[in-house]
């Protein structure tokens, strides 16, 4: 993972999902009274529960809404003030696919004196991220999205200058800098996001992660993104010829392997049965389908799907 977001070794803790790394850091932040987050409206539950759950500590959550599916940063800097500590989004939205701008999400955090959050999920593996060059502060993913590894094996970054800002949570034997003297108790945490890795862990699922992981790599985010952009772009011309209207944005900036689309007419439910039944999956998100194809499918895949939904 480190090679991956181009981070040091010492910024990487291994967690079991999403939800966990977004956890660790909304319940180890020194909050105050009067503080608040800011995110968007349409996150998914994960990045905004636990941020929600801050309310008994007098933490605000401000929740923007969203222009026609589309994040306004203009209506995301209105909401941040001297009390704002944390910015949190998703870099590719589950729902609709709009891949959000890092480098601007982190140039307005740090113009306010706040932190950057990212939820991965959608995008890590095949969306190219550089963290030396995009100054995020911390960021979550679970292994089974893009990057095709096992659920309950996923990822955290934390900014090396951010590791004593927070409080260590899920502190265990394995926490410690002499993790293997089990005789010696002493609170001498490790000086790494290890800290985070606090007792036994899903070996299983870390190892096929890890054998994912080191597939991704072997080609490469680049040519990754390169080819899920190529095959998006074929299924949204083959969609538009069928009737369909693709409702993500699909602009360069904004594009990801993530497609929303409408079947004018037709019950979403109902389509997604029939593709279900023919071996052709998608999901059904904000009235529409969406699709989300990876870089290993291929043209026959997608005309499955256009005989499934022409049907």
């Amino acid at each position: 993972f480190a090679t991956l977001l181009h981070a040091a070794e010492e910024e990487i803790a291994l967690v079991r999902n999403t939800t966990e790394g977004v956890t660790l850091v909304a319940e180890g932040f020194p909050w105050k009274p009067g503080d608040n987050v800011v995110l968007p409206a349409d996150e998914f539950p994960t990045n905004q529960y636990p941020w929600l759950n801050l309310a008994t500590r007098g933490v605000e959550v401000r929740r923007i809404p969203l222009v026609e599916g589309r994040v306004d940063l203009g209506r995301v800097a209105e909401a941040c003030d001297a009390r704002t500590r944390i910015l949190s989004v998703s870099w590719v939205s589950y729902w609709n696919g709009w891949r959000n701008d890092l480098d601007a999400w982190a140039e307005l955090a740090h113009r306010h004196g706040a932190l950057l959050f990212v939820d991965a999920i959608q995008a890590l593996g095949v969306i190219p991220l550089d963290v030396r060059r995009t100054p995020i502060d911390f960021l979550a993913a679970d292994g089974h999205k893009w990057l095709l590894g096992p659920e309950g094996a996923g990822v955290l970054f934390i900014r090396r200058e951010h590791l004593d800002r927070l409080r260590p949570l899920g502190v265990g034997w394995n926490s410690v800098r002499h993790a293997h003297d089990y005789q010696r108790i002493e609170l001498d945490l490790k000086p790494t996001a290890g800290r985070y890795e606090g007792g036994s862990r899903n070996l299983a699922g870390l190892l096929g992660l890890e054998a994912s992981v080191r597939l991704l790599c072997s080609y490469g985010p680049e040519a990754l993104f390169a080819r899920i952009v190529e095959v998006t772009e074929e299924a949204c011309q083959r969609l538009r010829g069928l009737g369909a209207v693709i409702r993500s944005d699909r602009t360069p900036e904004h594009r990801s392997g993530i497609v929303l689309l409408d079947m004018p007419g037709r019950d979403p439910q109902a389509l997604r049965r029939r593709c279900l039944e023919r071996g052709v999956v998608l999901s059904c998100r904000a009235g529409g389908l969406r699709i989300s194809p990876h870089a290993y499918n291929d043209s026959s895949d997608l005309q499955r799907l256009i005989e499934a939904l022409g049907a």
